[in-house]
């Protein structure tokens, strides 16, 4: 199980890191997008924070899962990443669903097994 978490972790890191370093660096192009996701997309490049907010917390969730430093943190910080990320590819782009439902079910299952680390803050 311990061999399945690196290999998990190391995974979602390189992928949050590729995808962060890829945003900032504009290695990638500008994919073809139509329909909702294209009044989406303009929506969230027009409100000029949200994306350059949410790569940056994906390049340092990506950089603590590559480390293994701060897993138990960068779990619950790109958590609601993940979450909007396969809702987004859900409903507007399901070409691309399967690659978001493996990141979201890598991050839950990253927090099942860092579940002790997690336990104080549910505690009364």
């Amino acid at each position: 199980m311990k061999i399945a978490t690196i290999i998990i972790r190391t995974l979602i890191g390189l992928l949050l890191l590729f995808a962060s370093v890829s945003y900032f660096l504009h290695l990638m192009p500008e994919p073809e997008v139509t329909g909702n996701f294209k009044a989406f997309n303009v929506g969230l490049i027009a409100s000029t924070y949200i994306m350059p907010l949410a790569k940056s917390i994906e390049l340092i969730c990506g950089i603590a899962f590559l480390t293994g430093r701060y897993v138990t943190l960068a779990n619950i910080l790109i958590l609601p990443i993940t979450i909007n990320i396969l809702f987004i590819n859900y409903f507007m782009t399901p070409e691309n669903l399967p690659i978001a439902g493996l990141l979201f079910l890598g991050n839950l299952f990253l927090i099942y097994r860092y579940w002790n680390n997690y336990k104080s803050v549910f505690t009364a």
